[in-house]
């Protein structure tokens, strides 16, 4: 798998199409490792001329700043700035849509100003460039709803390109209750997912794969590593792991393409 790094590509005096934002969980938590690696297989697919930071990608401080340490946030906002702007980089994608939410629309005041896409919108524009097509066979038929993942949707009112993807895929795409603009969280937003449970009677987490559950899916498909934790940790909760999947939707189209 080719995986560059700024500092090869500054090596070679070159500089890639995108920046490959791969975040925290996307960076170590073994089960978003394959969402970014089946990403990374669609980027090279496409031929897309692209890096990752590597060792010198930090938090983007999101987390810390949702739990309310200001001073922690621009801290580690700034480092990461002083380095995104040495390597003059000047568009972004990430799987994740807390990284980009932040990147997006907390940096700029700080002084780091980039063009920054989910990897749906991304994928979606390779698609519209001709540059990649979806497979809709391998996974015709299949029962699926989408969650959207609260920094995508509410936040940024990206709605459209994760569903135009799992369309794309010819499976059969069922909506829950409550989605887009009235979507529930699934729980994990806001550094909540570092937190003890409030009092109550039920996980939030629980309540949204309920909701899901009730489409009746084969998939449940994310656009995010936390809302894919959550959502998992819903299903096995709800005993129901031999009977519905929770994947990425980048997942789904390195499925579909058998990459």
């Amino acid at each position: 798998m080719n995986v560059p790094t700024m500092a090869d590509m500054m090596g070679k005096g070159k500089q890639p199409e995108v920046l490959f934002w791969v975040g925290a969980a996307g960076s170590y938590d073994d089960r978003a490792k394959k969402i970014s690696r089946a990403f990374v297989k669609i980027l090279n697919q496409a031929n897309v001329d692209f890096a990752v930071l590597g060792t010198e990608e930090s938090s983007t401080g999101d987390a810390a700043k949702r739990a309310g340490n200001e001073f922690l946030f621009q801290m580690q906002a700034m480092m990461n700035i002083e380095v995104l702007n040495g390597y003059e980089v000047k568009k972004i994608v990430t799987c994740d849509p807390h990284s980009f939410n932040t990147l997006k629309n907390e940096y700029p005041s700080l002084g780091g100003k980039y063009e920054v896409f989910h990897h749906t919108q991304f994928i979606q524009n390779l698609i519209s460039e001709g540059r990649i097509k979806i497979d809709d066979d391998t996974l015709k038929g299949k029962r699926v709803t989408f969650h959207d993942p609260c920094y995508l949707g509410r936040a940024n009112e990206v709605y459209e390109s994760p569903r135009e993807l799992i369309k794309r895929l010819g499976v059969n795409l069922t909506e829950m209750k409550r989605n887009k603009a009235t979507a529930l969280c699934c729980g994990a937003g806001g550094a909540q997912m570092f937190k003890d449970a409030e009092k109550g009677d039920k996980e939030i987490n629980v309540l949204r794969t309920e909701d899901a559950l009730k489409t009746k899916p084969n998939i449940i498909v994310t656009g995010c590593p936390y809302c894919n934790t959550m959502m998992t940790d819903g299903i096995k909760f709800k005993e129901k792991e031999a009977e519905v999947l929770v994947k990425d939707i980048a997942e789904l189209i390195a499925e579909a393409n058998k990459l």
